[in-house]
């Protein structure tokens, strides 16, 4: 199956699936990476010091914040950005 230049099959199938949903008028959101997402500035100075390694415990202590508060923040950066691990803020974070 050939896609648009630049895409995996995976991507070039997705897309196929969407637009095949779409004129079946099933609405289907957007792909994480094409999400504008606004986070708050809290939640992007938690979110890049997750990016860049640090733990919810050293997060806290330059932030002046408790482990469990920078984990509920890292949670809703999470559901915002559609990814479920630090892992994948390296992908969705500039």
């Amino acid at each position: 199956m050939r896609g648009r230049p630049g895409t995996t099959g995976a991507e070039a199938f997705a897309e196929r699936t969407r637009r095949e949903l779409a004129e079946c008028g099933v609405s289907v959101s957007p792909p994480a990476t094409q999400r504008t997402v606004e986070l708050t500035e809290q939640e992007s100075r938690i979110a890049r010091r997750a990016r860049d390694g640090r733990s919810n415990a050293e997060i806290g202590a330059e932030l002046f914040l408790g482990a469990r508060t920078v984990e509920w923040h890292l949670r809703k950066v999470f559901t915002e950005l559609g990814i479920s691990s630090r892992r994948e803020l390296r992908t969705v974070l500039p």
